[in-house]
């Protein structure tokens, strides 16, 4: 089925009513990154041509949101921003922005496993090539390192299938649309709150201090009683795909 786009530019009150489409799918612990809650507003304000929702406008309902941003980068894997939290500061800096960053696609729980998560990157990589950049990076949170919190990015992101392409179904939609695996990002994002917030989002307990696997968590939560504080490093994997800008 063909949906309508829409940019948050075109339809202020679509991007309004899409604004909370994340509590949809996002485990509670991913909605207080440190650098992310201090920033994903002004991203969703001061770039909304760059943001996008998909719309069936048949039953009048929102299908998904896309989220980008543009970045200065030298094309090396060397110069990629150091992790998810670092897009921002880039973002918002002064320097000329050569590529743009895909920040997320969101995909009502109604609407996933149809073939929307390959429309929504292709529908970046047309954002950019209309804007004038070079490539979409995306900084990829492999949608099954969940399962294998304990495997190290760098050794998961080169896990592959028989035939050859990832094992991950996330980083697999990318490399089947061009992209190239590049950098792993062990501390890409981060997120830290006392011990209680940290039960709460989780819905755990933490009677001691120490690393811990918790639900739907890519890696290991570090618990410090005596400082009450739980801190969380998310691990992402930095895909590129080039395109003609």
């Amino acid at each position: 089925m063909s949906y309508a786009v829409y940019t948050h530019a075109e339809r202020p009150d679509l991007a309004e009513e899409a604004s909370g489409l994340g509590d949809e799918f996002w485990p509670e612990y991913n909605m207080h990154g440190d650098v992310t809650n201090a920033y994903w507003g002004r991203m969703r304000t001061e770039f909304p041509e760059l943001q996008f929702v998909l719309y069936d406008e048949e039953a009048g309902a929102l299908v998904a949101e896309g989220h980008t941003m543009p970045v200065p980068w030298d094309g090396t894997e060397a110069g990629l921003p150091d992790g998810f939290d670092a897009i921002f500061g880039l973002g918002f800096g002064g320097d000329p922005k050569t590529a743009l960053c895909a920040m997320a696609a969101e995909i009502r729980p109604a609407y996933q496993g149809g073939g929307l998560a390959a429309e929504m990157l292709r529908r970046m990589r047309g954002l950019a090539e209309r804007h004038g950049y070079n490539a979409v990076l995306a900084a990829v949170r492999p949608s099954w390192k969940e399962r294998y919190p304990l495997v190290p990015i760098d050794e998961y992101a080169r896990w592959t299938r028989e035939d050859g392409l990832p094992f991950d179904p996330w980083i697999r939609v990318h490399v089947r649309l061009g992209a190239e695996l590049s950098r792993p990002e062990p501390r890409s994002l981060k997120i830290s709150g006392t011990v209680a917030e940290w039960e709460a989002w989780t819905e755990m307990a933490f009677p001691v201090s120490g690393e811990y696997v918790f639900p739907r968590g890519l890696a290991t939560v570090s618990i410090d009683r005596e400082a009450d504080l739980g801190l969380y490093y998310e691990p992402n994997v930095w895909l590129v795909h080039r395109v003609a800008g």
